[in-house]
């Protein structure tokens, strides 16, 4: 009778924990309460079976019940986790808590939260996210477009496209930058679809290397909110400047807008410069952003080098560079540590983005001079090329 006043006190105990625990929080966001209550049921039914062991063979002496203990203890045949005090009971709080540990050791070792380190030591640079879905998503869009073009509109002599791609037409039509019909037929949607078309497959190959390496890295870093946000108004920027300055030809590539990423991440090494490295984290990431640097800056001199190839300006790569550096200290001014550096730095970048596109359409519809001849682009290239060929005409 003692022994099952002790049990139901102990059944009672835990039945109050029970509902004690229902409602505790859990720090790391995991459901703990249905693993623990299914491990208390199972951890129960052993006891159970070992005092009743011990009832019908320790006599009353006690063995039995020492020999119910250790069987309930290791279920499996082992130690186990379970936790016992110095009266051999069971200790379901420690039980409980040594489970936590347990659970928070695995994930912090998984996810790097462990202040970036694990596997023994190994530095880890903590990114917000597994991969770069963005940068996967237009380079695969950006293909396609590619190979549907050649298919439909056929590919031009090397002489005509020295990319390995289809004739200017059909980038034309498929919705190249052409100034003449963003200032005077409204389609300023060409602004942005640029990014999505490229000239030929050499060009493909280059922008979506970059794309998918170093873009798809700073994806990664940033989050994916914050590189379209880049992307997108670097985008922008580089055909703007490009109608700017390159009014009487077309152009097309994703390189404007990877050049803003490059130019988001120069802003984001300067307004992080001066941050805290008291952490074991906060010094791997001002490690890795140096490291950056280095390669942004050769980046951004080997994509320079493109602004001259057919259907390539250096405009655009310029655009899409400024552009994406003061959208770029806008975004990143919110990791500055001093809050009167975060307004300020956050004023200029909202200012100077703001600035830039106020100027950049105001000079384009009020001072640029178009030709009308690119309103058809197969007949302007008919007259350098005597081979050409118009095998992408709206009409068809």
């Amino acid at each position: 009778q003692q022994q099952q006043q002790r049990g139901g006190g102990r059944s009672g105990r835990h039945g109050d924990d029970d509902r004690g625990r229902s409602g505790m929080a859990d720090p790391l966001n995991c459901d703990y309460d249905e693993e623990v209550r299914r491990e208390q049921r199972r951890r129960e039914r052993n006891r159970s079976g070992g005092r009743s062991s011990g009832d019908r063979g320790g006599g009353g002496d006690g063995r039995g019940r020492s020999r119910g203990r250790s069987r309930g203890r290791s279920p499996g045949g082992g130690d186990g986790h379970y936790r016992y005090d110095d009266r051999g009971e069971y200790d379901e709080e420690s039980d409980y808590e040594s489970m936590r540990r347990t659970r928070e050791g695995s994930v912090a070792s998984k996810f790097g939260a462990d202040d970036s380190t694990r596997d023994g030591g190994e530095d880890v640079y903590v990114v917000k996210q597994r991969h770069g879905y963005l940068s996967i998503f237009f380079s695969v869009v950006q293909t396609i477009i590619l190979a549907v073009m050649m298919w439909q509109c056929s590919v031009a002599p090397l002489n005509i496209n020295p990319m390995i791609g289809p004739y200017p037409d059909a980038l034309n039509y498929w919705g190249a930058k052409n100034a003449v019909l963003i200032k005077e037929d409204g389609e300023s949607w060409r602004l942005i679809t640029p990014i999505l078309l490229h000239a030929g497959v050499v060009h493909l190959l280059c922008n979506v290397s970059v794309q998918l390496e170093t873009g798809a890295f700073f994806e990664r870093e940033w989050g994916s909110g914050v590189w379209l946000l880049v992307y997108l108004t670097s985008a922008v920027g580089s055909s703007l400047l490009s109608s700017c300055y390159m009014p009487n030809s077309i152009s097309v590539g994703s390189s404007g807008a990877v050049m803003g990423l490059f130019g988001a991440k120069l802003s984001e090494v300067f307004c992080r410069a001066c941050e805290s490295r008291r952490t074991r984290q906060s010094r791997i990431g001002h490690e890795v952003r140096m490291e950056q640097l280095s390669g942004v800056l050769c980046s951004v001199t080997l994509v320079g080098l493109f602004s001259f190839i057919p259907y390539v300006d250096w405009a655009a790569h310029l655009g899409g560079l400024v552009a994406g550096a003061t959208v770029g200290l806008a975004v990143f001014a919110f990791e500055v540590e001093n809050r009167a550096f975060v307004a300020l730095w956050f004023l200029i970048g909202v200012g100077s983005t703001a600035a830039a596109f106020v100027w950049g359409f105001r000079y384009l519809y009020e001072e640029v001079e178009t030709e009308g001849d690119l309103r058809d682009v197969c007949e302007y290239y008919k007259q350098f090329f005597e081979d050409y060929e118009c095998n992408c005409q709206l009409g068809d």
